[in-house]
């Protein structure tokens, strides 16, 4: 737990000092700006990090460098993993924007944000279209920032290969996790125009490419390329990080739907109200009668759905099965991601640490 906390601060230190350099230009350009320097912080402060915490345990496992050793790998790994939380910024900011969710992490998301200061500051036009439109700029903006930050890391490394490699990792990352969102949304529009035997299997599908791969098998890969891994451990890693993306994944949909609110920082059943076609509710369709198949797609995606629908969306679903078929599924990709692990050629110390995120990711309540 200390050695993960000390990375974590390392990561975080690593995001101010970067943000030191690249919001200092603001200032003299206006003092209007103030608000994206502020939006900004406040959206890479915190989180758990799991995604650097993935990426620098990918580098280890490859190199079995002692994790308190100093120098330009282990500095360029650190920077690396801080342009991936540079980049998940990017994608919440994005994310709820297209979800048309106001909250992130129990705070105002950023279009809320700019919404609310455009109301507070009188200013003419919509209040919803001026926080759509910022917040899109803001999260071009740490999106370029993250690669900005990735280069500025690879460029201290001398072997050319490897910076290669790690930059391939991170472009193939970004493509995935685009088409998985456009995926997700696709499912949520055009669900009525597939065939239901379909439903599971795009939903899997989403959960592969918009979350899996991008939380826990890219950085994984992208930190292990980092340190010069054989093709060997990288299909170790990936046979990993996939099955146990899946099973994080799987574990923020029962979340989005069941979730405590006080401590998920989202309304409780928001997935509900946003109209997330997932793996829980395919599941669910495939189980219920008509009757109440017809009463679930005609309310989910209402985002105007009082309280007791969504109590009576959540006992639906729960009287189905689909939340405990959905436990088995965890369980079962669990059991596959720690099995990948089992006499793998990576570092000793970094399988342990493998192991202990592997349990945080799945059986968190938020």
């Amino acid at each position: 737990m200390a050695q993960s906390n000390r990375l974590v601060e390392m990561v975080q230190a690593r995001i101010d000092r970067f943000l030191d350099q690249r919001t200092s230009i603001f200032p003299s350009i206006s003092a209007d700006l103030a608000p994206l320097t502020d939006f900004s912080r406040q959206f890479l402060s915190g989180g758990k990090r799991f995604r650097a915490q993935f990426c620098y345990w990918g580098w280890r496992s490859a190199t079995a460098q002692d994790s308190t050793a100093e120098g330009v790998e282990f500095d360029a790994t650190i920077g690396v993993a801080s342009a991936l939380e540079l980049f998940h910024a990017a994608a919440l900011v994005h994310d709820d924007i297209i979800d048309s969710s106001d909250t992130r992490r129990g705070a105002p998301s950023a279009h809320s944000r700019f919404a609310a200061l455009h109301e507070n500051s009188g200013f003419t036009g919509s209040a919803a279209q001026f926080g759509t439109s910022a917040a899109i700029l803001l999260g071009d903006m740490l999106q370029s920032w993250s690669d900005e930050l990735l280069d500025e890391s690879l460029s201290r490394l001398p072997d050319s290969d490897r910076v290669t490699a790690t930059r391939a990792q991170f472009n193939r990352m970004r493509t995935e996790v685009a088409a998985g969102q456009y995926l997700d949304i696709l499912e949520e529009n055009a669900w009525n125009t597939r065939s239901e035997a379909d439903l599971l299997s795009n939903a899997q599908q989403v959960i592969v490419y918009k979350s899996a791969k991008y939380s826990i098998e890219a950085p994984l890969l992208i930190g292990a390329s980092l340190g010069g891994a054989s093709d060997g451990q990288l299909d170790t890693l990936g046979e990993f990080g996939l099955p146990l993306g899946i099973a994080y994944q799987l574990r923020d949909d029962l979340l989005g739907v069941f979730g405590d609110s006080a401590v998920t920082g989202k309304p409780s059943g928001d997935d509900l109200r946003e109209g997330k076609r997932t793996v829980l509710v395919a599941l669910a369709l495939q189980q219920l009668p008509s009757s109440a198949k017809n009463a679930v797609n005609e309310l989910l995606g209402d985002p105007a759905l009082r309280q007791d629908q969504i109590e009576m969306l959540q006992r639906t679903i729960r009287a189905s099965g689909a939340v405990e078929q959905v436990e088995r599924l965890i369980s079962r990709n669990v059991d596959r991601a720690n099995a990948a692990l089992d006499e793998a050629s990576l570092d000793a110390d970094a399988i342990g640490e493998l192991r202990t995120l592997t349990r945080s990711v799945t059986e968190r309540i938020a």
